[in-house]
């Protein structure tokens, strides 16, 4: 009897509370932190059964990775050459310069229309599965970095076609392109909450990236005199393009400041819209 009674003084008393969820501490951060890092399988599988699907019953397979970024470049290019558009000088030659900044952008812009509709297509199983939601959200960037590293080796055909020699600063490059993906998956966690509620969010936002690559020196060099100043300077994709043309081609960062301050912004924005996400997985079964 007195080993029962020592035994129970053993046990440990857990107690449940609605809220346990809640708050901003760093038990909360560490709990979310714990629970996405214990779905990385799932999160994996996820991420395959997306690509595969995607390409299964495609003829041209991986190759519709990179048609985009070829169409933009043959494009803009004969826009250029043509006297069309006025877009001036390069300091490489001008599909290389499209195509690096066709490679950052789509990383971007492909990321956020395939997050903010990740838990829309994944309606059939949320309602009827209880699993971390982010996990989707993390996979369908997944599928951007994906395609991202296959439009890397036709950037890298590019260059070698034109004889572009990038600087050794090129090896820098991930690090500036980690925050751009902190921010995509962020914006991606706020848009697919919004797309859940309202349909019309994930249908117009590919009107909107389109409007949005031509206020991002995406095409043309960073402007440096008029009002474009401005708006190149507080669009938060742009010094992560910047960046990565001049250290893959200058060697040296023009805009640093400019770097900085969107750098602290997406990890600013991927934190919060972490947080809120988290909150919200309770209701996400029904809203979706």
């Amino acid at each position: 009897m007195q080993m029962h009674r020592a035994d129970c003084r053993t046990i440990q008393e857990v107690t449940y509370t609605p809220d346990a969820h809640l708050g901003f501490g760093w038990r909360v951060w560490r709990e979310m932190a714990s629970e996405l890092i214990g779905s990385r399988g799932l999160m994996w599988r996820l991420f395959v059964r997306e690509v595969a699907a995607r390409y299964r019953q495609s003829v041209f397979g991986y190759v519709w990775a990179v048609v985009p970024a070829i169409v933009t470049t043959i494009t803009f290019t004969y826009l250029r050459g043509s006297g069309t558009l006025p877009i001036g000088q390069t300091n490489i030659p001008y599909p290389a310069y499209v195509l690096l900044g066709m490679t950052v952008w789509q990383l971007f812009a492909t990321g956020l229309t395939r997050t903010t509709q990740s838990l829309v297509n994944a309606r059939a199983i949320i309602t009827k599965i209880n699993f971390s939601r982010e996990t989707l959200v993390f996979a369908a960037f997944g599928e951007s970095v994906f395609n991202f590293l296959i439009r890397i080796v036709l950037l890298a055909v590019v260059f070698v076609w034109f004889r572009v020699v990038p600087a050794w600063t090129v090896i820098l490059v991930p690090f500036v392109l980690v925050p751009l993906a902190l921010m995509t998956v962020g914006l991606g966690f706020i848009l697919s909450l919004a797309n859940g509620v309202l349909r019309d969010i994930g249908n117009s936002l590919i009107i909107v990236m389109t409007f949005a690559m031509f206020l991002t020196p995406v095409v043309y060099p960073p402007p440096v005199t008029g009002p474009k100043v401005l708006i190149n300077y507080l669009n938060p994709v742009s010094p992560f393009i910047i960046a990565t043309r001049d250290l893959t081609t200058r060697g040296t960062l023009s805009q640093p400041d400019g770097l900085l301050w969107a750098s602290v912004a997406g990890l600013v924005v991927f934190l919060l819209a972490w947080r809120i996400f988290h909150l919200a997985m309770c209701r996400i079964a029904e809203r979706v």
